[in-house]
């Protein structure tokens, strides 16, 4: 008895037909597989199923031998796949994170800085709010993640990639958008659109920023991420501050303007657990130059 009597079998039991079974699942002549099925009962010593005008019918003995016959060749697959691990060791993991959004302008080039290596690693890639990604560098869930500057966080190191200057978004059609630059006492009076607690680093840039204005405004509207800041400028028609970044996800119903004067910023950094050793981050930090490089000159 050779495995593939067993599989022949189970493929005829599973089709209800020889000639279904073997045009469709094990691409032989029905004549074949008929000779193969009476080699196998003629083995075994029992009739394992009955012919019938359209199709096949398993005897009793024929249901209990498919119990077993499954097992085995289950069994089989289990023992080649356990060899093919031991032959071939999983690849090694890394997983990068990005600040959601921006995946669009840094994950390009930073895979191509891994490229050499990416034949022998498994990249996961992880599009999340800055503090979770922060959470997960710590956890050592992420390698690396490009994110903003967390504090509360001891176990991290950040290197910076570039700083962000804030714009003002608002509709096309909006009567600041006649302004080539905007100052802060422009803005009072206007329905204010601003980053919720998911951002709390950019939150805290911008509420600094209006405060050192001497203009005070009250936020009629917030949001968890730039997608849903820009869709509530659109549907209220109102104005609010957000990183250059921004600009990839606007509509051309919607419009951007520089702020006049000191322009704040914030900050775009790489994080990384300083007791990660892996040797792809290791490759990715000292190539961070050449990373920026890329990235500065596809921006233009």
């Amino acid at each position: 008895m050779e495995l593939r009597h067993l599989r022949y079998f189970v493929a005829v039991a599973q089709a209800g037909s020889l000639t279904v079974a073997a045009q469709q699942e094990l691409h032989t002549s029905q004549p074949s597989l008929s000779r193969q099925i009476r080699d196998l009962e003629d083995e075994v010593g029992a009739q394992l199923l009955t012919r019938r005008a359209r199709g096949i019918d398993l005897t009793p003995a024929g249901r209990a031998f498919l119990d077993h016959a499954r097992a085995v060749l289950s069994q089989v697959e289990a023992a080649a796949e356990a060899a093919r691990r031991v032959d071939r060791p999983s690849r090694p993991c890394f997983t990068i994170g990005f600040l959601t959004g921006h995946e669009l302008t840094w994950m390009p080039e930073a895979l191509r800085i891994l490229r050499d290596e990416l034949p022998n690693i498994d990249v996961t890639i992880s599009s999340q709010y800055s503090p979770l990604l922060a959470d997960g560098l710590s956890k050592g869930k992420i390698d690396a993640a490009f994110l903003r500057r967390e504090k509360g966080m001891p176990g991290l190191a950040f290197r910076l990639l570039v700083k962000e200057p804030l714009l003002v978004i608002m509709p096309s059609d909006h009567r600041l958008a006649a302004l080539k630059a905007i100052s802060p006492a422009d803005l009072v009076g206007e329905t204010f659109v601003i980053v919720s607690g998911t951002a709390p680093v950019l939150r805290a840039v911008i509420d600094n920023y209006l405060k050192r204005s001497g203009i005070n405004i009250t936020p009629a509207h917030e949001a968890d991420h730039v997608t849903m800041g820009i869709s509530l400028i659109i549907s209220t028609r109102g104005v609010g501050l957000l990183p250059a970044y921004a600009q990839n996800f606007l509509p051309l119903s919607v419009t951007s303007r520089p702020l006049k004067g000191n322009t704040p910023t914030v900050d775009l950094v790489l994080g990384y657990k300083k007791s990660n050793q892996s040797a792809i981050l290791k490759l990715l930090l000292s190539r961070l130059d050449e990373l920026v490089d890329r990235v500065s000159k596809a921006a233009r």
